[in-house]
């Protein structure tokens, strides 16, 4: 009988080896090494993970949070004090957990505010991040009762500044990661310099257990799922590391604070920036933070209370319907995650040790090399390696708020760049056409890749009829008034047109043409006078700013 046949039906069992066969099979001729991601902070991502892939089998990464969940900390945004205090109830009203303070943009306090502000910290946690040892905000602590000062929990690092006595629950020794991961900082690098930082700062105390006791740290999360998942597990086991070099056998309780990251905000296609935050956030999440702050997604530009609500949203989505608050290291026990964690634990170890050998944490600031992370980065997404959606691909030509937040003070993103140059094009009345040669099918992937690769640089390019050879389109050309032109043809047709073209109209306005070609074959069309070359794998960014500078005959703006 049939049900009897699928009782006693068993299933084979395929080990490694065939499935890399089957793998190699479906790829074409590519070989496997093709499917191995090499990542910026030099680790190979394997296809595939399995029991064999930890260093020891069976082993996992025991460094689990002290308790499941963790608390939202949403930041507020006002011009004055009064405003920040009933915006910040609202905010606990619907859901939020602490009081998020950032200094960047001092705000004006008024005594009673900074009464409400004391009587909300007896119940809230508290967060304070770039804030000046005179930002009038700080006097909310002397205003709290000595009797009270034991309720008040939080994390607050600011410089030269000594918190009141009393208040014996504040964490204030702190690594902040927040500058050197927008300065281009790799997962590796980030822990390697949190290590190095605290370092630092126990070096300056008497007792080790006095300042472990009050140190905490402060995490940008990454869009890179995975890896930013592996770096906040790998801290935890890096803290127990540095600790027991201390002689300390059972270290004290590390929180660590994630903010989502900006590097991958842009100001184009803002909603995006959404989806950045919810990758981000979930990732703190799986990671094991103890605290996180997402950012609007229109932060840049200046928050609104709807992108305030949708931030504050993102992470009761993910406590209420994932129920991931219920579990403690949710991704404990995944063969790529565990490998993961232990490759950056490794590497991060060792380059720690290699920061202390050569001059500590303020030496390795100034050594360059982070400089160096934040310009392979800018060139990956330049040339397409790293795609910020809705900015170096799958660009929209929609109406683009282009102004800054002067609430906000960073550098480092990534989209800087193609913003530029999209804000240059925004009022322009250049005219720029595909020229279409054959068939549709014909000339179609071509012309989509380049209307995809002008709208990141913020041009708007319109297809022409489609012609069957150079005359058609130069007698079309003869009624037309236009600045930019470029042919978008199968290579053979091109080669057939392109030199008619050239000859015909490349006096009047700019040529370009899609696609690469045989060098000497380049250098003549160049040479008759072709202005160059769109293709894949192109620094967008420097093509567009010659585009720019040919169009306009001006250097776009530094």
């Amino acid at each position: 009988m049939t049900i009897h046949n699928m009782q006693t039906t068993t299933f084979d069992k395929i080990g490694f080896e065939k499935w890399k066969e089957i793998a190699v099979q479906s790829l074409k001729g590519k070989t496997f090494d093709s499917l191995i991601t090499k990542t910026i902070e030099g680790i190979d991502l394997q296809p595939l993970y399995t029991q064999e892939s930890l260093k020891k089998p069976g082993q996992t990464n025991h460094a689990e949070k002290k308790e499941a969940g963790w608390v939202i900390a949403q930041q507020s945004y006002a011009e004055n004090g009064k405003q920040f205090v009933a915006d910040l109830i609202n905010s606990i009203e619907r859901g939020n957990e602490a009081i998020v303070y950032d200094g960047t943009k001092p705000l004006q306090w008024e005594d009673s505010s900074l009464a409400e502000i004391g009587q909300l910290m007896t119940k809230y946690p508290v967060f304070i991040t770039n804030t000046a040892q005179n930002d009038s905000f700080l006097n909310v602590f002397s205003g709290i009762s000595e009797t009270e000062r034991s309720l008040v929990n939080g994390a607050i690092s600011v410089p030269d500044w000594a918190l009141p006595e009393g208040f014996t629950n504040i964490r204030t020794t702190g690594a902040d990661m927040w500058k050197v991961h927008h300065n281009g900082a790799d997962a590796v690098t980030e822990l390697a310099l949190t290590l190095a930082q605290a370092a630092d700062s126990a070096s300056k105390v008497a007792d080790f257990s006095d300042f472990e006791k009050d140190f905490f740290v402060r995490l940008a999360v990454d869009t890179h799922f995975f890896m930013e998942i592996s770096k906040f597990r790998a801290f935890r086991i890096l803290w127990q590391a540095f600790c027991s070099a201390y002689s300390v056998q059972e270290a004290s309780y590390v929180p660590i604070i994630a903010t989502t990251s900006l590097r991958s905000y842009s100001k184009l296609d803002p909603y995006v920036n959404v989806l950045r935050a919810g990758n981000e956030t979930f990732a703190a999440v799986l990671g094991g933070a103890d605290v996180i702050t997402v950012h609007p997604h229109n932060i840049i530009t200046g928050p609104t209370t709807s992108a305030v609500r949708l931030a504050r949203n993102i992470q009761l989505v993910i406590k209420e319907e994932t129920h991931a608050d219920k579990v403690i290291d949710p991704s404990g026990g995944s063969y790529f995650i565990e490998t993961l964690t232990s490759e950056l634990v490794e590497k991060a170890w060792g380059l720690f040790l290699e920061i202390e050998s050569t001059g500590g944490y303020e030496a390795f600031l100034t050594s360059g090399r982070l400089e160096m992370l934040l310009e392979k980065r800018r060139e990956e997404v330049a040339k397409g390696k790293q795609s910020l959606i809705g900015t170096n691909v799958y660009a929209e030509l929609t109406d683009t708020d282009f102004t800054d937040w002067d609430g906000l003070q960073l550098d480092g993103r990534l989209a800087e760049p193609f913003e530029k140059l999209a804000a240059q094009r925004k009022n322009d009345e250049i005219r720029t056409v595909l020229l279409t040669f054959g068939e549709l099918k014909d000339f179609k992937p071509r012309a989509d890749f380049v209307s995809g690769f002008l709208a990141t640089g913020g041009m708007h390019a319109e297809w022409s009829p489609m012609f069957s050879d150079a005359q058609q389109a130069l007698h079309w050309l003869t009624d037309e008034n236009l600045d930019y032109a470029i042919v978008c043809a199968t290579p053979s047709l091109t080669e057939n047109v392109l030199e008619q073209l050239i000859e015909g109209c490349s006096h009047k306005f700019m040529l370009d043409v899609a696609g690469k070609y045989d060098d000497a074959l380049c250098q003549k069309w160049l040479h008759a006078g072709l202005n160059g070359f769109i293709f894949a794998g192109q620094d967008k960014v420097g093509k567009m700013m010659a585009i720019n500078e040919k169009l306009k005959g001006g250097a776009m703006d530094e």
